[in-house]
């Protein structure tokens, strides 16, 4: 803390707030000033490894905070120390996550401000800054559907406005008028590049014009305006629920992380804004105007500072962080039960499309609060037609057409689980679902294992080709998924398998993609039982049996396979139908590879990278002993999928599948 008076250069408009108010933002304003001063300290000792320093930034924080109900979610960044702080998380638990310590938030296994708490109702960020807002829009969402009157607080930098996430959300929290308040920390620099180079416009306030958005520019450095401003607008969007976009003029007065310096800053700027340090001019006003004493302050600060030195002391007493192989792994998911729910004996005979929009309708009633989102998915039923009728049955509110942004409504469906909501989201075509790529592998995938938060939401993926749809509409891309921990991946090949696993997909509290063939949704029939049943994710089906050879496929290749030893009548085979990919049932595998000695994958997909090539190393790593040849793996060209049929027929695995099982089978 600088010991210099400066005079207050800022009008601070305190009538009608209370002396207890002006002192409680002072000293929530003090804490993180203190606390960073101590990390900066710890950062040149070596005990600490990084740091993104807020100082200069504070009154945003406390002021958006102080502003907000202890209930309502605030996501704040890795320069809103103050948030952190004004919500009293225990300076102990702080210090023991930014030293990777068990007692913090994510078991070392993240640092900094990457972490989220439910008991304190904040969610972190991660690295990637965007996805953070449409993880807000979905727990406003949450907020509006139960009719909360709660306001939800979401913080970015004038960087990472350029990033399509930001755009996204701020557009679907205007359609859907959901109550976000998005915070703009324009503190001039994006790491060394100065605003004039991020963005072409005066103000980013300017930018909510385009959105049908309400927007204000408020000086980031006076706490009081902040607290004002911010008390007022968000009072007025628990009773009118809407989108308020925030520019906080501020500056920061350290490097982007303590690394970077600040070289590149005009030492004349950096002068400048000193005096408008929002610690020392709030300070200095309320001594100026007998609301706080140099007694008092000097009291405060050391309270403060002890009760620093005394978390921090009992943080380095903390033993390292040990943990297992077995801890790690059973991290990456929620525990989920799964309950078997058994059918009646009434079937029909209904089609792949039939059988998942029937299993996506009994969840809607299973799960009153399940939302389903999704381009056209409402009045127009979806391109497929899936949940045509379902606006009529379960209303607009849970029903969701969307703007075209995969980004935010898978980022939406994560806020939702935040806030207890499950939720379906359907990508048109699975290939779009680059357009979210980074929410689904970074976001989706990773919470629970870093900050114990599931991400409760299926993802539908239709997929594949055989349907003349060209390279942007035909991708069968799984391999994408099975790739990265934290995801579950289901791809069924019959309706009965479908409508089953997609209610178990639904049940469980974990992400999961759902894969559905396009082809074989009008092509494919069979007897379904019409009541809601369940079937477990993780466990193959083995539709034949045979001692001659053993065949592993999965979606549309299912069906190749059986159509082949339909006309080889003496070929008796093991013909697995893998039904889930990730957990994959290696169970299954082993056994049947143990058993006939030759093992045969086919897939739709391009063969290098996929999954069989993964599914072979397995075989032959824990049952090479068995093989009486090696296993041989069956895909489709690895050139991205062409439009015209004889193109794509020379593509596909399908018509070479049958000279490859009679070559193992002669080997």
């Amino acid at each position: 803390m600088s010991t210099t008076k400066l005079k207050p250069i800022f009008k601070y408009d305190v009538k009608g707030i209370k002396k207890q108010t002006l002192l409680e933002l002072y000293a929530n304003l003090l804490k993180p000033r203190l606390v960073e001063e101590k990390m900066l300290i710890l950062l040149r000792q070596g005990k600490i490894s990084k740091w993104f320093s807020g100082i200069g930034q504070e009154a945003i924080s406390i002021g958006v905070t102080m502003a907000m109900k202890p209930e309502e979610y605030i996501l704040p960044m890795h320069r809103n120390l103050g948030v952190f702080t004004t919500r009293q998380i225990p300076l102990f638990r702080l210090f023991c996550q930014w030293q990777g310590k068990a007692s913090g938030f994510t078991k070392g296994r993240d640092r900094s401000f990457h972490f989220g708490t439910q008991e304190y109702n904040i969610v972190g960020m991660i690295s990637h800054l965007g996805p953070q807002l449409g993880v807000a829009d979905g727990i406003a969402l949450a907020s509006k559907l139960k009719n909360k009157k709660q306001v939800t607080a979401v913080f970015t930098g004038e960087g990472g406005t350029s990033e399509g996430d930001f755009h996204e959300a701020l557009n679907v929290a205007s359609v859907w008028q959901l109550p976000v308040l998005f915070c703009i920390e324009n503190n001039g620099y994006g790491l060394s590049t100065p605003t004039s180079e991020q963005y072409n416009c005066k103000d980013l306030a300017d930018r909510a014009l385009g959105y049908g958005m309400e927007s204000h520019i408020i000086d980031g450095n006076n706490v009081i305006e902040v607290y004002r401003s911010i008390s007022k607008i968000a009072a007025s969007m628990r009773k009118k629920p809407r989108p308020v976009l925030i520019e906080f003029k501020t500056f920061r007065m350290r490097g982007h992380e303590e690394a970077s310096g600040t070289k590149y800053v005009p030492k004349k700027l950096m002068d400048t804004w000193a005096k408008k340090d929002p610690v020392e001019n709030y300070k200095n006003f309320l001594i100026e105007q007998g609301i706080l004493t140099e007694s008092k302050n000097e009291k405060l600060t050391l309270e403060i500072k002890a009760e620093i030195d005394k978390a921090l002391a009992d943080s380095g007493a903390e033993s390292p962080i040990v943990s297992s192989e077995t801890n790690e792994l059973n991290d990456i998911y929620q525990d989920f039960i799964y309950q078997n729910v058994t059918h009646n004996e009434e079937t029909k005979e209904i089609r792949l499309v039939d059988a998942i929009s029937e299993g996506l309708k009994q969840s809607m009633e299973r799960h009153e609060d399940l939302v389903i989102m999704g381009q056209d998915v409402a009045e127009y039923g979806g391109v497929f037609k899936i949940t045509d009728g379902f606006v009529e049955v379960f209303g607009k509110d849970r029903v969701r057409n969307t703007p075209i942004c995969e980004s935010a409504i898978i980022e939406a469906g994560m806020g939702l689980s935040i806030a207890g909501i499950k939720s379906v989201v359907e990508l048109q075509f699975s290939d779009f679902v680059t357009s979210g790529f980074n929410p689904v592998v970074n976001y989706l995938a990773k919470s629970h294992y870093r900050w114990n938060q599931n991400a409760d939401i299926v993802l539908r993926m239709p997929c594949g080709a055989g349907v003349a749809a060209g390279p942007f509409h035909s991708q069968t891309n799984e391999a994408w998924f099975t790739k990265t921990p934290g995801l579950k991946v289901v791809y069924p090949a019959f309706p009965y398998d479908a409508k089953g696993l997609l209610a178990t997909a639904i049940n469980d509290p974990n992400p999961v993609l759902f894969f559905e063939h396009k082809a074989l949704y009008r092509s494919i029939r069979q007897e379904v039982p019409t009541d809601y049943y369940t079937l477990p994710i993780g466990k193959a089906s083995l539709l034949r049996e045979g001692d001659d050879i053993t065949i592993i496929a999965y979606g549309a290749a299912v069906h190749w396979a059986l159509n082949t030893l339909n006309n080889h009548n003496s070929i008796n085979a093991d013909v697995i139908d893998l039904r889930s990919l990730q957990p994959l049932d290696t169970e299954a595998i082993y056994a049947s590879a143990k058993k006939t000695g030759l093992v045969i994958i086919l897939q739709e997909d391009s063969l290098f990278g996929g999954i069989a090539s993964d599914i072979s190393a397995l075989i032959m790593e824990n049952c090479f002993e068995y093989l009486d040849a090696a296993v041989k793996r069956v895909a489709s060209m690895d050139t991205p999928i062409p439009f015209i049929d004889q193109l794509e027929d020379q593509y596909l695995s399908r018509d070479k599948f049958e000279g490859e099982l009679l070559a193992l089978l002669s080997y």
